[in-house]
């Protein structure tokens, strides 16, 4: 009930596309496309003055014409110079009526676009980034995060706690249907990463598609926010060592990892098979870690894991197996790799009836 009283992040964000004129330019073409306007206007009725009356001097001069001219455009219509022919009268109803409408729409919308929606806007951006908290940043929405994305919601995330960081409006309009925050930006420049508030995020996943550019990422990220655990994906084996580097937690490979996926192929298909279901959130089983706790100190990895299957502990820097006999102690801080049922298998209990 809570989650449904919720306010969600998108419900105050649109997606901004900006324009490739500059703002002078987009604002000169408007009024000359007015003014354009205008001078037809007033170009057709000095031609034809002669199907005007102006009950001043009876004598309709050049001015007189724009006089006019603009006092109809607008709406005003004092009464003392009017059409009196047909031909003046139909100009007027068909050609001088169109024209007002469009002027005001032209100045209606510029003062929308350049007073009201950026207000409006600006107003909208400080609403969201005062609810980011303990969020997930995505900085690139190609292939590999929007994967990641679609995986993070499978694996029960708020679509809301995920803010996706692009340059492509295409890219940008698939995250926003998903629900997830987004943000126009270069991921590399500090501006757009504090606009997202990393420093108040708990995770960032760097997928740029080029390995000098996430790496460019993770080390502005970095910077901005020692303590983010940051995985990144790195195409070049060779690169992998510099992203660590750079201040990246976690170095993903995709062909490495495809390469692993091969290998265990020719062992046995139902190897990779096995390996793949491990990494989705939709297999029957998963991976998940988590910290010991304090009731855990003292105790064997095997007889705290509960329904899972232990496979991993981490202690600082060092790895220990299942099988060692380190295993059979676990200490304050350690971190527990174990396997899991996942969403697509059912309960055990269910299996054993």
């Amino acid at each position: 009930m809570a989650r449904q009283t919720q306010r969600k992040m998108s419900d105050y964000f649109t997606l901004r596309r900006r324009s490739s004129l500059p703002i002078w330019a987009d604002i000169a073409w408007r009024v000359a496309f007015v003014l354009g306007l205008i001078g037809m206007a007033v170009a057709v009725h000095y031609f034809d003055r002669n199907g005007l009356q102006d009950s001043y001097d009876g004598d309709v001069s050049f001015l007189d014409v724009v006089y006019f001219t603009m006092i109809s455009i607008t709406t005003t219509g004092y009464g003392d110079i009017a059409p009196v022919t047909e031909r003046a009268r139909m100009f007027d109803a068909l050609v001088v009526t169109p024209i007002r409408i469009f002027v005001v729409l032209i100045f209606v919308g510029t003062a929308y676009n350049f007073v009201f929606k950026r207000t409006w806007d600006n107003w909208r951006m400080k609403l969201i980034q005062s609810n980011l908290h303990n969020h997930i940043v995505i900085a690139g929405f190609g292939t590999s995060g929007s994967e990641a994305v679609q995986e993070l919601l499978a694996r029960g995330t708020n679509p809301e706690e995920i803010v996706v960081i692009d340059t492509s409006d295409d890219a940008l309009a698939l995250a926003e249907k998903l629900g997830c925050a987004v943000i126009n930006g270069d991921a590399t420049r500090d501006n757009a990463l504090m606009n997202v508030k990393i420093s108040r995020a708990r995770s960032m996943i760097v997928s740029a598609g080029r390995d000098d550019t996430s790496i460019l990422i993770v080390l502005t990220a970095r910077h901005l926010a020692y303590h983010l655990p940051i995985s990144v994906s790195i195409k070049a084996a060779d690169n992998e060592l510099l992203a660590r580097q750079a201040g990246a937690t976690t170095v993903i490979n995709p062909v490495s990892f495809a390469g692993l996926l091969l290998a265990g192929s020719c062992e046995g298909a139902k190897i990779s098979d096995y390996l793949s279901d491990l990494a989705s959130a939709t297999g029957r089983v998963k991976l998940v870690q988590r910290a010991v706790t304090e009731d855990e100190v003292g105790m064997a990895m095997n007889d705290v894991v509960g329904a899972g299957l232990g496979v991993r502990i981490y202690r600082g820097d060092t790895v220990i197996g299942f099988w060692e006999t380190e295993a059979k102690k676990l200490e304050a801080g350690d971190i527990i790799v174990e396997i899991i049922p996942g969403n697509g298998s059912e309960h055990p209990a269910a299996e054993d009836a």
